[in-house]
């Protein structure tokens, strides 16, 4: 079977799986771009013994959750609730799942962990490696399904068999689970990294689901392998390292087993373990994940240190509320008179629940009664501008270094802020100062031609260059922009501020600067372009609180993907 038909046919596998037991799994995570081959599994969607429900990622809170029925009450004079989503049991599929919003993802991690019959399908139609699904429902949605690359011609029709998933349902209850399963499949997940303790418990669920759906009573190590690809594969963070072998001169224990002492140790039956005994090499359920790990996995890890420390270092810029424009929010109370628009709708839904109370206190006779209290105002959300400020060592040791990289990567960074509408600064740092060599803008063509010109040599004024780029950070955040510094340097200041040549006075200036930028929040991403990782440099970083990666053998290419990857967390 080759790669693609293996992948299809665990993707459809995954499917009845989740047909089998949807509460107890979860729900499926299904990352994979709308197109005929996401279309064709999604026939098996109706396999599902819940009534299927489309949701989308800017969904509120009434329809998930039901509120007030506002031509209703109105019309009753009293009170009248309507029903939310999630008041009855059912199957919710939610595409472009990567753009569900922390508090969608929690308010339906909720609904999964305390309501019944529910399960959640989410459509993850992200293009880029960190276009995902939030982590809270990636940790309760036990399958994980990728798409990514499959031709339609490689994607047989599935056949939905409706009488071998309901007997697979009648028999899950009864089926039994070794002991030694749940061990085997904890130890894997903390070889590959899962700290979350809901992965191996829903891979056991998964295992039994699968021989439930084999017409057996007991799992084998074939359902362990098969849970351990489609539950723990999708979670991982780190490759699984290799166990280390025993030595060939490894002392003897004290006590050898003899015919005498092991007769109360072992069990009865020479020929192997007990009766209700599973043995689980965990190398094959190793191998198993290993074979389906994400193809993107070795990249993230890469740029993984750069990922965990950029707190501040978003994909976009910050977010600003505001009253005039933007990604509508819940409305708030606030009073006439003021520069907020009027939600009328929602002052409508403030007021109706007291309308019968006050048409029987009022002395006039009027449709509706609005009192202050019940004005509600527009809110938005938007993003704010970012300003990227590349500052880039140019000193003799960087240009012997990494010089001509560095500029190649900063070059390939340049046409992705472009792409993505982000303003640009470039400061370069030679000699015995630093120059802003290009102000905040927008010219990819202007910045690419003032960083060509720029030439190698001189010393390493490290400080200096840190301080011209808090400047720019500082100008650019109070016209209302995010910036972001990434610094690129071998880490070797030799320059202090004042222009004296002294290593020391070097160092505690660009420590201080470094702290600056950390006390005014200024977010900062710190990559080592040295041959040779610089101690120094990371303790700089850590000064900063950024993060700091260190690429010495990368060429331009592959720095400017690290430096991307941790850029756009956030």
């Amino acid at each position: 079977m080759s790669d693609a038909a293996g992948r299809w046919a665990r993707a459809t596998l995954a499917l009845r799986i989740l047909a089998v037991d949807p509460e107890g799994l979860g729900g499926l995570w299904l990352r994979a771009r709308c197109g005929p081959a996401r279309d064709r599994l999604a026939t098996l969607l109706p396999a599902l013994p819940l009534p299927l429900r489309r949701i989308h990622p800017g969904i509120g809170d009434e329809a998930l959750f039901g509120g007030l029925d506002l031509g209703a009450t109105l019309a009753a004079g009293h009170t009248v609730r309507s029903a939310g989503l999630l008041d009855t049991p059912g199957a919710l599929v939610l595409p472009m799942a990567e753009r569900c919003t922390p508090g969608l993802a929690a308010r339906l991690a909720t609904a999964l962990d305390e309501l019944r019959g529910h399960c959640l399908v989410a459509l993850d139609e992200g293009a880029e490696p960190d276009e995902r699904l939030p982590v809270a429902l990636i940790d309760r949605l036990a399958l994980h399904v990728d798409l990514e690359g499959l031709a339609l011609a490689e994607c047989h029709p599935p056949e939905p068999d409706p009488a071998r998933l309901a007997a697979a349902r009648a028999l899950l209850p009864d089926v039994r689970i070794a002991p030694q399963a749940a061990e085997a499949l904890t130890a894997l997940a903390a070889r590959l990294g899962i700290e979350s303790m809901r992965a191996p418990q829903l891979a056991l669920r998964a295992a039994r689901a699968s021989a439930a759906l084999d017409g057996r009573r007991e799992t084998t190590v074939a359902d362990l392998e098969l849970a351990a690809a489609l539950v723990l594969a999708g979670r991982a963070t780190r490759l699984p390292a290799e166990e280390e072998e025993t030595p060939p001169d490894t002392e003897a224990p004290d006590d050898p087993p003899t015919p005498e002492n092991r007769e109360d140790d072992a069990p009865d039956d020479e020929n192997g373990p007990g009766e209700n005994e599973l043995r689980i090499p965990e190398e094959m359920l190793l191998e198993a994940v290993r074979a389906n790990l994400p193809p993107d996995l070795l990249e993230r890890l890469a740029a993984g240190a750069g990922q965990r420390g950029a707190q501040g270092l978003a994909g976009s810029g910050a977010r600003v509320k505001g009253n005039r424009r933007g990604r509508p929010l819940p409305s708030r109370a606030g009073r006439l008179g003021s520069s907020a628009r009027v939600d009328l709708v929602g002052t409508l839904r403030a007021a109706a629940p007291w309308q019968p109370l006050r048409r029987s206190l009022a002395q006039h006779d009027a449709l509706v009664h609005i009192r202050p209290s019940d004005i509600r105002t527009r809110r938005y959300e938007e993003r704010s501008d970012r300003l990227l400020v590349f500052t880039v060592d140019a000193s003799g040791s960087a240009a012997l270094a990494r010089l001509a990289e560095a500029k190649g990567a900063v070059e390939l960074l340049l046409a992705e802020a472009y792409a993505r509408r982000d303003h640009v600064a470039l400061v370069a740092f030679k000699g015995t100062d630093a120059q802003l060599l290009l102000p905040p803008t927008r010219s990819l063509v202007q910045t690419k031609r003032r960083l060509a010109e720029l030439p190698g040599g001189g010393g390493t004024p490290l400080a200096a260059g840190l301080q011209a780029a808090l400047g720019v950070a500082l100008a650019a955040r109070a016209r209302g922009m995010t910036p972001t510094v990434a610094l690129l340097t071998d880490g070797r200041p030799n320059i202090a501020l004042d222009g004296r040549a002294d290593r020391a006075a070097a160092a505690e200036d660009s420590t201080a600067l470094a702290r600056a930028l950390r006390a005014n929040g200024v977010a900062a991403l710190v990559v080592d372009v040295s041959n040779r990782p610089q101690a120094a440099l990371g303790t700089l970083a850590a000064e900063m609180a950024a993060p700091y990666i260190p690429l010495p053998r990368a060429d331009s290419r592959r720095l400017s993907a690290a430096v991307s990857a941790a850029l756009e967390t956030g």
